[in-house]
């Protein structure tokens, strides 16, 4: 078997282990709790009694997993190169805000509205990122330390903008402020219609099923190409790993560092627009948050690999749309919480585990080729 195949086939293993461990870990949790675990199956794969309301539960399903999947590939790009972008959470909140408040002062048609939106994210987002690499490159400063001070001042600064500079004007006792509403074009078309092609209801709650899903598909592609077959992806990798070393081979890591925190920085912008051009249409101080400290999780069950990134996303927006029939059953939310936890927890064993295993086969398989082709004396 090749080494590679053999290497994907127990990465696969150790995951699928990894995730019913993880189950059986909750499942204890669950009956201390004074549920029932096999109620708490039925809750997961309760979509509703209705076909809009299996339609709406599968349109959540989906659109949480977006802005997930985005996270994952933002926080991904900084572990090719071995940085900690822990920043991922205060800088798609600064940019989704400054994005929404840019697309509500103009109107446009709807390719240049929304084309300037994203545009306008992703350039906050990077150069909010490029903070901490110029940080690190110039002054030795650990990207993990200065990413967490800057989430708190993207979290503060946000909260005042929306409540202050960049507020829209509100609605007799509504309790929550927002950036002013986006236009019409400037709202992402749904995809509602692939529901029909499947012979189900279109959903009709929370917008739909967010278009902007199509954006992270062509997303998740065009990193996979620039990480995998690009000589800019093989520099941020030969830089992560051996500085030096790309040093001696023509590659400036200090420069690596910055192109790397910038994409990341860039690619973490756009995790809000999902929710703003999909359903919202502005930025409010009950803006979904979390969503860049969810990404590290989904990175590392993913293996930072686009594909895992996207396997990995799906599977926490399953838990997540679980939470609500989770309750109807009895059964507390924070369920969900432990299952996610105890999957990254055991997935990062399993991948150690595995890797030591598949290090010993290629060893092992390398023993026995340099023994065929080792010849024998023979005595005389």
């Amino acid at each position: 078997m090749p080494a590679g195949l053999n290497r994907a086939l127990l990465t696969v293993a150790g995951a699928a282990v990894a995730v019913v461990l993880a189950i059986a870990i909750c499942s204890v949790a669950i009956v201390i709790a004074g549920g029932s675990p096999l109620d708490a199956l039925a809750a997961f794969f309760d979509f509703g009694r209705s076909e809009s309301a299996e339609s709406n539960s599968v349109a959540v399903f989906l659109n949480r997993a977006v802005p997930l999947f985005i996270a994952g590939l933002a926080v991904a790009v900084g572990f090719r190169m071995n940085l900690f972008n822990i920043g991922v959470e205060g800088q798609y909140r600064v940019a989704a805000l400054c994005a929404a408040y840019v697309g509500s002062t103009f109107t446009a048609p709807a390719p240049i509205q929304i084309g300037v939106i994203i545009l306008v994210a992703a350039a906050v987002g990077g150069l909010y990122a490029l903070i901490p690499a110029v940080m690190k490159v110039t002054r030795g400063v650990n990207e993990v330390i200065s990413t967490i001070m800057l989430n708190y001042i993207a979290i503060a600064v946000s909260a005042y903008l929306v409540r202050g500079p960049f507020a829209g004007e509100r609605a007799q006792g509504q309790l929550t402020t927002t950036t002013p509403p986006l236009p019409p074009s400037g709202m992402f078309p749904d995809l509602n219609f692939v529901f029909e092609w499947f012979g189900m209801v279109a959903p009709t709650r929370n917008g739909g099923l967010w278009g902007f899903l199509i954006v992270a598909v062509v997303l998740g592609v065009v990193i996979w190409l620039v990480l995998e077959r690009t000589r800019f992806g093989f520099n941020i990798k030969a830089s992560g790993l051996n500085g030096p070393a790309a040093l001696a081979s023509g590659v400036n890591p200090k420069t690596m560092v910055i192109a790397a925190m910038v994409l990341s920085g860039g690619i973490a912008g756009l995790i809000g627009l999902p929710e703003i051009l999909g359903d919202r249409g502005a930025f409010g101080s009950n803006f979904t948050a979390g969503l860049g400290f969810l990404g590290i999780a989904v990175a590392l069950l993913g293996r930072n690999k686009p594909l895992g990134i996207a396997v990995a996303a799906l599977l926490f927006a399953f838990l997540d749309r679980a939470q609500g029939a989770l309750q109807f059953a009895d059964i507390p939310a924070s369920v969900v919480t432990i299952i996610q936890g105890a999957i990254v927890l055991l997935v990062v064993v399993a991948n150690e585990v595995t890797n030591r295993i598949a290090l010993r086969l290629e060893e092992r398989r390398a023993a026995q080729q340099l023994g065929r082709n080792t010849p024998v004396e023979v005595a005389a």
